[in-house]
């Protein structure tokens, strides 16, 4: 992976097609910060409080790195796409799009209990000003994909989980790498599964990452955005975390 600098944003970011990128981290002299509501908001008017809290902190939109929704129900990739075309639309009015990419990381699940009705957001990621700022980084979400087609389609057995986790895994390290980073500056590891039974899910993730494993893993009981997916991660690595 070859990662694109977004000097505007103060970011570089991995480009990865239509809807969304593969992660950002912070340019010499920027951080990433990330920003959580406290109840997440319907996602339009999360971009409103968005823009607010630029303003507020004296930074342009191009500064938005990361995105975090919440959705109904997984969908179909023809619906996944059409909800993806609304959301760039935004992007573009906001003047984000760089060479007709989209420089913004995403994850975007469906909860298992409570559902929304509405997709929602749930938090946001974007870079300020620090001279002094250790690595930071933003990742987007990540399911079990391979070029040809879904890792264990279908089979959350023990075995097929193990198996989906460890594509996955690959394919956030690539990110990492790509990103100039390592397991050192991640702060987050967030996991997004519907899977009953997790005992696999320590066994596979944390030798991999190391002495690095202390932060430990977050597990979200949610469902990928997509039918067919069953695990998904994202990574953060931040030193500040804000609630709205």
């Amino acid at each position: 992976m070859q990662a694109v600098e977004n000097a505007q944003g103060g970011y570089i970011y991995l480009p990865a097609g239509f809807p969304f990128s593969s992660g950002a981290a912070a340019m010499s002299g920027f951080e990433v910060v990330h920003a959580v509501f406290r109840r997440p908001v319907l996602w339009r008017d999360g971009f409103a409080a968005m823009e607010q809290l630029f303003v507020s902190e004296e930074r342009p939109k191009q500064a938005l790195c990361g995105v975090e929704l919440r959705c109904p129900a997984p969908m179909t990739p023809d619906g996944f796409h059409e909800f993806n075309i609304g959301y760039r639309a935004i992007l573009e009015d906001w003047d984000i799009i760089i060479d007709g990419v989209n420089p913004v990381g995403r994850t975007n699940v469906s909860p298992v209990q409570n559902p929304p009705s509405e997709t929602l957001m749930y938090g946001f990621s974007y870079t300020v000003e620090n001279a002094d700022a250790e690595p930071s980084f933003c990742g987007a979400g990540g399911g079990e994909t391979t070029d040809d087609g879904i890792v264990a389609e279908g089979d959350m057995s023990v075995d097929g989980m193990r198996a989906k986790a460890c594509r996955v895994m690959d394919i956030m390290e690539a990110r990492l790498s790509g990103l100039g980073m390592t397991w050192e500056q991640v702060t987050d590891v967030n996991v997004y599964t519907a899977a009953e039974n997790g005992d696999w899910l320590p066994s596979e993730l944390m030798p991999r990452m190391g002495s690095d494993a202390y932060h430990g893993i977050r597990w979200y009981l949610s469902r990928p955005p997509i039918i067919g997916l069953d695990f998904e991660m994202d990574l953060r690595g931040v030193r500040q975390k804000i609630w709205l």
